[in-house]
């Protein structure tokens, strides 16, 4: 979009008006400043730690993570249950009640980490959102004020125009009565 504002800008064939030109290079300067993307900020920012939580918690809340640990407590089960003699676990599967118990104990606040980290980039965003908004409304009420003034200034030109034709319509019905009675003798 700035190369095609830059061309607008430069391009003989349109001259500009100041009041454009200084609109067109304000939008150059917004645009070409330093706004980021929210998230590629943040993302440079996070920590190992960070990272590893949201790499578990979206792991974890996916059915891959949810079909590959049903799989694993059906082996378990299964084992444990067939293999009367060697089984390392018998009924009532307490180490696997422990082995899930500890699962989700380390899971539950990982996963809180993260999505306490979600609940402030959704804040953030919803912050550039209302400035962009704010940017937004007060352009447009610039933008309706500058339409507002050159309706007027156009208003006041059709009026003047409208003037000075009805000047020109009683000259011409004034030469056109001379004509007439210049022609038209008793």
């Amino acid at each position: 979009m700035a190369a095609q504002l830059n061309e607008l800008l430069d391009d003989a064939r349109h001259p500009l008006s100041a009041a454009e030109r200084r609109a067109l290079e304000a939008v150059l300067a917004r645009e070409t400043g330093g706004i980021r993307n929210i998230n590629e900020v943040e993302h440079e920012h996070l920590t190992v730690g960070q990272r590893a939580a949201d790499l578990v918690a979206r792991d974890m809340g996916s059915w891959r993570f949810i079909l590959l640990q049903a799989g694993l407590l059906l082996v378990w089960l299964l084992l444990n249950t067939l293999a009367w003699l060697q089984a390392w676990d018998p009924y009532p599967f307490i180490l696997l009640n422990l082995v899930l118990s500890f699962q989700a104990a380390f899971a539950a606040p990982v996963i809180m980490m993260s999505q306490n980290r979600q609940a402030g980039r959704d804040r953030l965003h919803a912050e550039q959102d209302y400035a962009v908004n704010r940017r937004a409304e007060l352009e447009g009420v610039a933008i309706h004020a500058r339409l507002d003034e050159l309706a007027g200034r156009q208003w006041e030109a059709l009026v003047a125009l409208q003037r000075e034709q009805g000047e020109l319509l009683r000259r011409l019905e004034e030469r056109t009565g001379e004509i007439h009675r210049a022609t038209v003798r008793p």
